[in-house]
């Protein structure tokens, strides 16, 4: 049995249909209500709370491999009552901020799990992705109204990745052998700007949306409304206030694990067009 947390959202939501379309045998995924659940056919629905690990003990009972967002709950509590019940291998989404800023908070925080994971006695596999190209979902309440796109750092290239693209080395990882205890640092294919993924948005809805780039100090308060306050540096630094050469690589480890290249950020803006429109 493979248990899939977080499996409403961006990724987790990817990783059943490939779990389903891979055959990979029974597998459940995790929902606070199971009234409202809408997962595809095939697909357990079991009940239970990241944010409360006991809670978890139905949704983990006879689970052999277990997907796992970090920081969503109390990942000591969560990764405890995983062994205890006899969960074998932890498929973690950390990120590659865990090396290419390490010294951010967030950073922090992930990597404590990380190293939670590691002494947990489970195997595990862990996966950092750089930026998201869904990210750029928060940009949607501003194309739908026909307003300017205000981002800051709009010419910095970072390789923004499919979360399907995550979903599918994570289903590698939970189905096939040879991932045990390694570490994958995912990006997307190519460098791709703020100003460029607002053109491929624009491409995608076939109108042309407005774009401005503002200074970092204007941006943040917007970013501290979603992010919160505590993380609003860290994320503007990811975003492009402080690049290096590690955040800036394309690095080709979904072709390697999957066999497949990874997504381009344009197939996401297309497949997702109507966010936009």
């Amino acid at each position: 049995m493979i248990l899939v947390t977080g499996a409403t959202g961006n990724i987790g939501s990817a990783l059943l249909k490939e779990l389903l379309a891979h055959a990979a045998g029974p597998v459940r995924a995790l929902t606070r209500d199971v009234s409202r659940a809408a997962f595809p056919a095939g697909v357990e629905a079991v009940e239970g709370d990241l944010a409360m690990p006991e809670s978890l003990e139905p949704a983990l009972k006879g689970t052999r491999a277990l997907f796992l967002p970090s920081r969503v709950g109390p990942d000591a509590g969560i990764l405890a009552a995983a062994r205890r019940a006899g969960v074998e291998h932890v498929v973690l989404v950390s990120s590659i901020t865990t090396l290419t800023h390490p010294h951010l908070g967030p950073a922090g925080e992930n990597q404590a799990v990380e190293r939670l994971l590691k002494g947990s006695g489970m195997a595990w596999t862990i996966l950092r992705p750089t930026q998201f190209a869904s990210n750029a979902l928060l940009w949607a309440p501003s194309i739908r109204a026909g307003e300017a796109v205000r981002t800051p750092f709009a010419d910095i290239g970072l390789p923004a990745i499919h979360p399907a693209d995550i979903a599918s080395v994570a289903r590698a990882a939970l189905t096939e052998p040879g991932h045990r205890g390694r570490v994958y640092a995912l990006t997307g294919p190519e460098p791709m700007s703020a100003r460029q993924q607002v053109a491929a948005v624009a491409a995608a809805i076939g109108r042309a949306v407005p774009f401005a780039e503002i200074g970092r100090q204007e941006a943040r308060p917007w970013m501290a409304g979603v992010v919160g306050e505590r993380d609003a540096d860290a994320v503007l630094d990811v975003m492009g206030g402080d690049p290096n050469e590690e955040l800036l690589a394309v690095r080709d480890t979904v072709q390697h694990v999957t066999g497949s290249p990874a997504r381009p950020f344009r197939q996401w803006a297309t497949e997702h067009a109507d966010a936009f429109r």
